[in-house]
């Protein structure tokens, strides 16, 4: 019984992706995983909501001033040192 116990635990831990270094500055607003807006009072999007491609056009475009509404300053500098690499990443962890 111990190993099933075990070999499912293990398991289980591969079904989560781990969180990339740079989602650290995100889950203060967003959550663990993307799943909330409750610190910006709804002034946002849930990012677990959105696809993958969504959330790099709205991180993309937040860089480059082109997206965002209410947040939009403090987005923008919050993925100004993000990289394309960063982005998908982010998007990859976050994203339906």
């Amino acid at each position: 019984m111990k190993k099933i116990v075990l070999a499912t635990v293990a398991l289980a831990g591969f079904a989560f992706a781990a969180a990339p270094a740079s989602y650290n500055a995100c889950k203060a607003c967003h959550g663990v995983k993307g799943e909330t807006n409750i610190t910006t009072q709804n002034k946002s999007h849930i990012p677990a909501n959105l696809t993958k491609a969504e959330i790099v056009k709205s991180l993309n475009g937040y860089k480059d001033g082109s997206y965002g509404g209410a947040l939009k300053g403090l987005m923008k500098g919050q993925v100004a040192r993000l990289s394309d690499a960063d982005i998908q990443a982010l998007a990859d962890y976050m994203g339906k």
